[in-house]
């Protein structure tokens, strides 16, 4: 980050890193997740459920890119290894339910994640409002997609 992004952004850049960090190894671990159920789902309307997890395993890859840009432009890495993806995320990996064809476990397994992506959010955006406006507004961004994500899964259950 140049040196007026560093002086307007009054927050200590190194803990916002680790948090975006954080969130982005949450977000890859969401996406396979949700592309992994997606692949693998039978039973009846398979189809349409594979294809809503799809578009969400899609938009989940959207946010890990939109991280690693910003972990980037304040001057850090994105995580490199998988390994350091699963001891550095803010939950386990949301586990799909054994059976492909068990449409509330895997809804279950979605909102559940989404919850807990809204919670990170958050977070990231009450440490960042009126001291960090550019992380504030992709973590706003990011989150109200997280608030719609976890609405069309509740939908679902009825």
């Amino acid at each position: 980050m140049g040196k007026e992004g560093v002086k307007v952004a009054a927050v200590n850049v190194k803990e916002i890193i680790k948090d975006l960090n954080r969130a982005y190894a949450d977000e890859w671990l969401a996406h396979y997740s949700y592309l992994y159920m997606a692949r693998t789902v039978t039973g009846p309307g398979y189809e349409d459920m594979g294809e809503f997890l799809e578009e969400i395993a899609k938009d989940e890859a959207e946010h890990a890119e939109e991280l690693a840009n910003r972990i980037q432009e304040l001057g850090g890495l994105p995580l490199t290894l998988f390994s350091e993806i699963e001891r550095n995320c803010n939950a386990p990996y949301p586990k799909p339910p054994k059976s492909t064809s068990d449409y509330k476990g895997m809804i279950k397994t979605v909102t559940d994640a989404e919850a807990g992506a809204i919670d990170v959010y958050n977070k990231i955006a009450d440490k960042t409002k009126g001291r960090d406006h550019v992380t504030y507004q992709l973590a706003c961004h990011i989150l109200a997609e997280e608030v719609a994500h976890e609405e069309k899964f509740e939908d679902l259950l009825g």
